[in-house]
């Protein structure tokens, strides 16, 4: 029997996947992660703990390194660099995600944005909650050109959505071509996606290499007319050079679900700003793909207890430092 630590906000005592997890004969200990934790309290909570079924739950070196009893981490989505899956593997922790589980959600979210910005729906509803009329003349989305950085589950999700509303796609991505499943779309490097895209919408990992990756020089490369959307990770944009472009009207707006720290700080250069559209991390929350992740996130825990993980994100680096 081993004792699981659950830390996804919306996982509850009592639920589907609580019951999966004691009916396999493990015991679970609840603490929704729901803003941001101090370090010791989260060493607190792992003290004992086998398993982690955890969300954005940052698990640094340090943590890891005190959680002397931890040896499976289980994400309940796909994005997983909130772990530190280098310390992880030196102390033998396997780390898995759940790839694709949220595909659906985020790409019908993704088109939401693109919605928002082109018909500056939250504009007109703040406008008219705080006394106004608001008429601007809003954008079609029909002719325009979508531009995908990035080629996953999610944004793959999102070609026929875009080609439905009449918008051509591009894409730059690292997949090979052989495994780019014959796409009615057109890959291009990523200058030229700048330089035609009327919207601009993020679908890749956040790396080393692409933190940082759409910062001043990239925003000068897109249309002045252009709008940037982010349903991957904020860090992948350079916050201070998105709000000086919109702001010097470099580029028409942004439409954001996620940014390099969360919730949004005070001080961000991101408030206060018309044409930026920031909302709280939710385009791959919805009850299906909740449901799904939650079930999901527990059999690969329970798979990986007992040894055979199907989806870790760390196994190669597990076997090097064996």
């Amino acid at each position: 029997m081993s004792r699981i630590l659950i830390t996804t906000d919306y996982l509850r005592p009592g639920d589907e996947v609580d019951t999966y997890l004691t009916s396999a004969g493990h015991t679970t200990v609840h603490a929704p992660l729901r803003g941001r934790r101090d370090p010791d309290e989260l060493v607190a909570l792992l003290d004992g703990a086998d398993a982690a079924l955890i969300a954005n739950e940052p698990l640094t070196a340090d943590v890891l390194a005190r959680a002397s009893s931890l040896r499976v981490v289980v994400r309940t989505g796909v994005g997983y660099d909130s772990v530190d899956v280098e310390a992880a593997a030196r102390h033998g922790i396997t780390v898995s995600n759940l790839p694709g589980i949220n595909a659906n959600a985020v790409a019908e979210f993704t088109l939401g944005l693109l919605l928002a910005a082109a018909r500056r729906i939250v504009q007109s509803a703040t406008g008219v909650s705080a006394g106004r009329w608001p008429r601007e003349d809003g954008h079609e989305l029909r002719g325009a050109t979508l531009g995908l950085v990035g080629y996953g589950a999610a944004a793959r999700a999102v070609v026929p959505l875009a080609q439905a509303f009449g918008m051509t796609v591009l894409c730059t991505t690292s997949v090979a071509p052989g495994e780019r499943g014959g796409a009615s779309i057109r890959f291009v490097e990523l200058p030229e996606l700048l330089a035609q895209a009327d919207y601009v919408s993020l679908h890749t990992a956040l790396t080393p290499r692409t933190r940082g990756l759409i910062g001043a020089a990239e925003l000068r490369a897109m249309k002045r007319t252009a709008v940037l959307v982010n349903t991957a990770r904020g860090a992948v944009v350079d916050e201070h050079a998105l709000a000086a472009a919109v702001r010097e009207g470099e580029i028409a707006g942004a439409a954001l679900d996620v940014v390099a720290e969360e919730p949004l700080p005070a001080d961000s250069p991101l408030r206060g700003l018309d044409d930026v559209i920031v909302c709280s991390h939710l385009a791959g929350q919805t009850a299906q793909a909740r449901a799904a992740a939650g079930l999901d996130g527990a059999a690969e825990l329970v798979a990986a207890l007992d040894g055979r993980p199907r989806h870790c994100v760390n196994a190669h680096l597990i076997e090097e430092t064996a």
